[in-house]
C-alpha cells in the first residue's frame, strides 16, 4: 500500500490527538505534523510537502481558507481537506475557490474522514452530505450581485489576512511585522477592505469578522 503522509492543523491539541489516533489506524498513513495556526500549517505545509492537510476555518493568525490559498502556493501537489464545524454555503464556496478538494463537518469526522482522505489520495473531491447539499442549493440559485458574499468576494486574499489579524486586536504595524509588509501597506488594505465592505469603525470590523467565522467571538 501506498504510503500516505498528513499534516493536520487545528488550534486544539485535543483535536489534533483524536485525529492523529484516527489516522494512523490506517495501513500506511502518517501524520507528518501538527499545525496550531494558518501561517504554521503553511510553513509546514512547505516543509514537509505532505499529501494531504487536514484544517480547521477558524485559525489564528491566517483562517483556514487563506491557509488553503497559501498551501497551493507553495506545496502545488498537496490536497487540502477543510474539517470543521461550520456549514454555511459562503464558507463552502470560499473554500473551494481558494483550492480546498473536500470538506467535511467534524461532526460527521468519526464516519467519513476515512473516506474523505481515501477520496483525495485518488485525486477526487469529497464532501459531507450537509456541505454537498449547500453545494448544489447554489448551483440551482442565480447569485445576488448586490449580496454580502458578493462584498466578499471583492476582496484580496491580502485583504483577507490582514481583516482577520486587525480583528484579532494587532496593530498596523503588527500587521506589517507579521506579513512583512510596511504599516503604509497596511493601512492602505485596511481603507480598501473597510471601504469594500462599507464598515466604519474597528469594532465594525470585529462584529464582521466574528459573524463570518474569521475569529472565534
Amino acid at each position: 500500500m501506498k504510503s500516505v503522509r498528513i499534516l493536520i492543523a487545528d488550534d486544539h491539541a485535543v483535536v489534533r490527538r483524536g485525529l492523529r489516533a484516527l489516522l494512523e489506524t490506517q495501513r500506511g498513513w502518517t501524520v507528518c505534523g501538527e499545525a496550531r495556526n494558518g501561517s504554521e500549517a503553511v510553513q509546514k505545509a512547505e516543509q514537509h510537502q505532505p499529501d494531504i492537510v487536514i484544517l480547521d476555518i477558524g485559525m489564528p493568525e491566517l483562517n483556514g481558507v487563506v491557509a488553503t490559498v497559501r498551501i497551493r502556493e507553495v506545496a502545488p501537489q498537496t490536497r487540502v481537506l477543510v474539517l470543521t464545524m461550520h456549514s454555511s454555503e459562503e464558507l463552502i464556496q470560499s473554500c473551494l475557490r481558494a483550492g480546498a478538494q473536500g470538506y467535511v463537518l467534524k461532526s460527521d469526522a468519526e464516519q467519513e474522514l476515512v473516506l474523505a482522505v481515501e477520496a483525495l489520495i485518488l485525486h477526487r473531491t469529497f464532501f459531507t452530505q450537509a456541505a454537498s447539499n449547500v453545494v448544489l442549493d447554489s448551483l440551482r440559485e442565480k447569485q445576488n450581485g448586490g449580496s454580502e458574499e458578493a462584498l466578499v468576494g471583492r476582496l484580496t486574499w491580502r485583504e483577507r489576512e490582514i481583516m482577520q489579524l486587525l480583528a484579532e486586536g494587532r496593530t498596523n504595524k503588527e500587521v506589517g511585522v507579521t506579513l512583512g509588509i510596511g504599516t503604509r501597506t497596511v493601512e492602505s488594505h485596511r481603507q480598501n477592505l473597510m471601504s469594500k465592505l462599507h464598515l466604519r469603525t474597528a469594532s465594525d470590523l470585529v462584529r464582521y469578522a466574528i459573524r463570518k467565522k474569521l475569529i472565534e467571538p
